[in-house]
């Protein structure tokens, strides 16, 4: 596929705007050729500053005018139960932001992805797929956990495999990942255009019948805040993972891997003002490795990675291996064009991403099992 990939958007607010659109429109083999917004000014507004040649009031409209390769729609994930199925019927791959759904029985819709859930294994991404207009393949979902396609987070997993494969400094031990709370925009809202205009209210996923309302609006709480490291983890281990046990206080979630590897997920430690702190320690029998991410909008800025190499007979030192002026946001968009011209598998999928709200639907429970035994209730 030679030409420009076709992209339609669905939704122009803060995430769509300052986390995906400036991004996809800087791209130079993809095009973003239609937006759908519920507020027509500022829908006008934003397509004039990007190059967006048309704009729909709805996303049905859109679809039905509209030969895409791909869409993009950045929505309230509690819509996404609702949403996601429409749009997947356009038969073209699609981006979203995480989490899958606001609830696991909503992520467990048959009609998410066309079946996607349950026909990924049978989907093969392979070089050369693609040729005609639009994209000759089947829709298929990414979620999208950027932390994954952050220069620094890219390195670490590759050096983690590296790693585990030569033996250099023993076996893989421990994972630990800290998320205070912290200015994850970092002035990335800036030059947002807003609007207030009158739009009607949008329909949301109900709450699961198995949660009651405070359960509910803890789970929600969790899902917001802490599923991208529930996912990170996930991703760095190479494995799945389950909780092992929780502090009734919601700081510190204790689990291990699928193979057997304990890791711990740190909330809220500590608050910043007007910092980001997310790190990761991967620690290694004789040496360790720690990535400390970039704030999620934070421009043109990877995070970093040092490493602590101490291996036998060698001579113990550190490594701070320097990462490109480029940021996760902008990453994932490539990584999405690259997925849909079959060069690469998509990062991460809805069936990965249904794991995310399971374990933090057991952590939930767990935690509301420790707080009623801590109160004696």
């Amino acid at each position: 596929m030679n030409r420009k990939l076709k992209i339609g958007f669905v939704g122009a607010g803060a995430m769509g705007q300052c986390a995906h659109l400036r991004n996809f429109a800087s791209l130079p083999d993809c095009e973003v050729v239609a937006l759908a917004e519920l507020r027509p000014e500022m829908a006008r507004q934003v397509a004039a500053r990007h190059g967006v040649a048309r704009v729909y009031p709805t996303h049905r409209e859109l679809l039905a005018h509209e030969a895409l390769d791909g869409i993009v729609a950045a929505q309230p994930f509690q819509r996404h139960g609702l949403l996601l199925p429409e749009l997947l019927k356009a038969g073209v791959p699609l981006l979203t932001e995480a989490p899958l759904a606001s609830s696991v029985p909503a992520g467990e819709r048959r009609d998410i992805g066309q079946d996607v859930i349950s026909s990924l294994r049978n989907i093969r991404f392979e070089s050369g797929l693609g040729q005609s207009s639009p994209v000759a393949r089947p829709a298929w979902l990414m979620v999208g956990y950027q932390r994954r396609c952050d220069p620094a987070t890219q390195w670490v997993h590759g050096e983690i495999g590296r790693l585990r494969q030569t033996g250099e400094l023993g076996p893989l031990r421990y994972l630990r990942v800290t998320m205070p709370p912290g200015d994850w925009v970092a002035n990335g809202f800036n030059g947002m255009m807003t609007s207030d205009e009158t739009v009607r209210a949008l329909e949301h996923e109900p709450p699961p019948a198995d949660m009651d309302a405070p359960m509910y609006r803890a789970y929600l709480g969790f899902v917001n805040g802490y599923i991208h490291q529930v996912n990170l983890i996930r991703h760095l281990l190479g494995e799945d993972w389950e909780i092992v046990s929780v502090d009734p206080t919601g700081v510190v979630l204790q689990g291990r891997s699928a193979g057997g590897l304990p890791c711990v997920l740190e909330m809220a430690p500590w608050t910043n003002s007007i910092d980001w702190q997310e790190s990761a320690l991967v620690c290694f029998e004789r040496g360790w490795l720690r990535l400390d991410l970039a704030a999620p909008l934070a421009f043109n800025r990877a995070g970093s990675v040092e490493l602590c190499y101490d291996p036998k007979g060698g001579t113990p030192e550190r490594r701070r291996p320097q990462m490109p002026w480029e940021h996760a946001m902008r990453r994932q968009a490539i990584a999405f064009c690259q997925a849909i011209r079959g060069e690469i598998e998509p990062p991460c999928t809805a069936e990965e991403a249904l794991k995310d709200l399971i374990l933090a639907r057991d952590y939930i429970r767990a935690l509301q099992e420790a707080q009623a035994v801590t109160s004696g209730g």
